[in-house]
């Protein structure tokens, strides 16, 4: 569905959480694409003309995706992925999400699924005009080359291109990482605690704070995302 979150300003009146969050393409088919603001131009008031004759996509800019593609989504901006994609979330912690218009669906009971109309149009960034595709440059670093996806107060997530027995390092060894395989295989090994693991496409591992020591290997060449918790909250 399209769908928004509700921005920190509001979303304790609305009784929900904020969630900003990205997304990261693995996989794309050629007719893979994604949604996300509002077309330059479009008011509130266009809008809400839009979702009474059910034609609210009209709306929404459309983004065409391939693998390595990613989209930072922060509370209040409209967004909806369209088939043909595999994806990795990373989001802020929260649960509350505003359903706007659901292309004029049945669900399986045969009826409309319910809509939050008011909590969505009081969420929605009115100004949030055609947002691009994440543009982060590739960089050389020892092991292969990195991309900084987001660096955010929320979280941080990288991606990074190592190649065979090269070795991963947190940028901030105080805070738990999530390790995420794209393609490849890695080795995650805590000497201390004696605790490793081996991850393929498709896997993910939390390293705790706990364990600054723990060692990150490519066993094969490999793509992977980083991600971390931020320095803290933005409204």
């Amino acid at each position: 569905s399209l769908q928004v979150h509700p921005p920190a300003t509001i979303a304790a009146t609305l009784g929900g959480e904020p969630k900003t969050e990205m997304w990261y393409v693995t996989d794309a088919t050629p007719e893979a694409h994604l949604l996300a603001g509002l077309k330059r131009g479009v008011t509130r008031s266009a809008f809400e003309q839009h979702l009474r004759a059910g034609t609210a996509g009209e709306c929404v800019p459309r983004s065409p995706l391939r693998p390595g593609d990613a989209m930072f989504l922060p509370s209040g901006r409209l967004h909806a992925l369209g088939a043909g994609s595999v994806i990795f979330e990373v989001q802020q912690n929260s649960d509350t999400t505003y359903r706007v218009f659901d292309w004029n669906r049945l669900g399986l009971d045969g009826r409309p699924r319910a809509l939050h109309l008011a909590e969505s149009l009081a969420s929605i960034d009115f100004d949030d005009y055609e947002p691009a595709l994440v543009e982060a440059p590739s960089l050389p670093v020892p092991e292969g080359t990195v991309r900084r996806l987001v660096e955010h107060p929320l979280f941080t997530v990288q991606e990074h291109r190592v190649r065979p027995r090269a070795r991963l390092r947190a940028d901030a060894p105080d805070r738990p990482l999530i390790l995420a395989v794209v393609t490849g295989r890695l080795s995650i090994d805590d000497p201390p605690s004696g605790q490793q693991a081996q991850l393929a496409p498709g896997g993910f591992c939390l390293v705790p704070a706990a364990c600054p020591s723990a060692v990150i290997s490519a066993e094969t060449d490999a793509v992977c995302l980083l991600a971390q918790p931020g320095c803290g909250p933005r409204t």
